[in-house]
């Protein structure tokens, strides 16, 4: 009888300790199911979902409408002033700053656009780009063509100048409207050419980090011949483009900088002789503030072009020397194409801020607070 008890108690526990086993059981399970999907995804993943795209697209959209908007405002503004050029006789050097704002506008529009559809579709995962699809081939064609043309409009701006500064009476008897047009015809058609290379050679242009823009093949560790003599003709005509534009530029600086010391010279002498010259002072006074503010915003647009393509230019020719394909290498790359892609933003702002009546304002500005200064320090040393 007791015994019979006993066993029904234990039953009764172990009855009772496998329903309340069951249901802590029960309890657990939605917990458990809660925490299996969790290692699937992957938080670098999501990481890069919510913050690196995101960041990436706007950049795009940025730098591709305040460069629109910027190119044409530089646009609009040397229209208004071509009346003045066509009056110095500076025409030469507009249409050379036009054609270089023209391929500026040209690069934000056609690879930005590329670039925000590319943006898209990985932030939307549609389909993702293959290099031998046509809108990689047709991305890196304009990459390397809108890429070139500022670079070379910039150098043909420096001889230009340089020309019309140190021989002024062959500048104005040889250097036409025409010779301008061809000059601009031929550097565009040299700039096409190196972008439809690789389609001759039957290379292809591939996919760059982070899948979102394509140029050539740059990054692989073994390369082809043809693939590396791109890659280096690229660099070198980028690089050869910016040391000349340099030397024009120097060279014209100095010119300017010995014609400016030669007038203040003139200045100083007897009345007798500087009345003799005083019509010859006063014809090349303009002449000279013209060719003043023309060499000031070259200097600038070769200074900015030196900083921004430098590093991309350099980058790309000690790739292919050291056929290095590591992931540094690509994440320089990356970075030094940003930096790139700020020139043909920055370069309309230097004819926007440049302009004559903008530094004629500041340096009366300047010249007003000075004369303030000094004017109160002297009444002060006075009182």
């Amino acid at each position: 009888m007791h015994k019979s008890v006993k066993l029904s108690l234990s039953g009764c526990q172990l009855n009772y300790t496998c329903n309340s086993l069951q249901m802590t059981i029960k309890m657990a399970t939605p917990s458990l199911m809660m925490l299996q999907p969790v290692p699937k995804i992957n938080s670098s993943d999501q990481h890069n979902n919510s913050t690196f795209k995101p960041s990436g697209f706007g950049l795009s959209c940025f730098t591709m409408i305040f460069g629109t908007i910027s190119n044409l405002t530089a646009l609009g503004l040397l229209v208004k002033s071509r009346v003045r050029f066509r009056r110095q006789s500076k025409t030469p050097f507009l249409m050379l700053t036009i054609a270089l704002l023209m391929a500026d506008l040209g690069g934000h529009l056609i690879p930005g656009a590329c670039a925000v559809y590319l943006h898209i579709g990985q932030l939307y995962k549609m389909q993702s780009l293959q290099s031998d699809s046509n809108l990689c081939q047709f991305f890196g064609a304009t990459m390397v063509f809108f890429g070139l043309c500022p670079l070379l409009f910039g150098c043909a701006m420096a001889v230009e100048r340089c020309v019309a500064i140190t021989q002024p009476f062959f500048h104005a008897s040889m250097i036409t409207v025409t010779h301008i047009q061809r000059a601009v015809l031929l550097l565009s058609s040299l700039a096409l050419v190196m972008s439809l290379l690789p389609f001759v050679f039957e290379t292809k242009y591939t996919i760059q980090q982070p899948n979102t823009w394509c140029f050539l093949k740059i990054h692989t560790r073994k390369t082809e011949a043809n693939d590396t003599n791109l890659a280096l003709a690229f660099s070198v005509l980028g690089l050869s483009a910016l040391i000349f534009s340099q030397l024009c530029n120097i060279l014209s600086g100095l010119v300017l900088l010995h014609g400016r010391m030669k007038s203040s010279s003139i200045h100083k002498m007897p009345p007798v002789h500087y009345a003799r010259r005083a019509s010859t002072i006063t014809s090349s006074s303009s002449f000279c503030t013209l060719d003043v503010e023309m060499m000031v915003q070259l200097a600038v647009i070769t200074v900015i072009s030196c900083v921004c393509w430098s590093p991309f230019l350099v980058h790309i020719l000690v790739m292919q020397l050291n056929q290095s394909g590591s992931a540094h290498a690509k994440d320089c790359t990356l970075l030094s194409l940003r930096m790139a892609s700020w020139n043909q933003i920055l370069d309309p702002w230097v004819y926007i801020l440049f302009r004559r009546t903008v530094l004629f304002r500041v340096c009366c500005g300047l010249y007003t607070q000075r004369h303030r200064d000094t004017e109160a320090k002297r009444l002060k040393v006075v009182t």
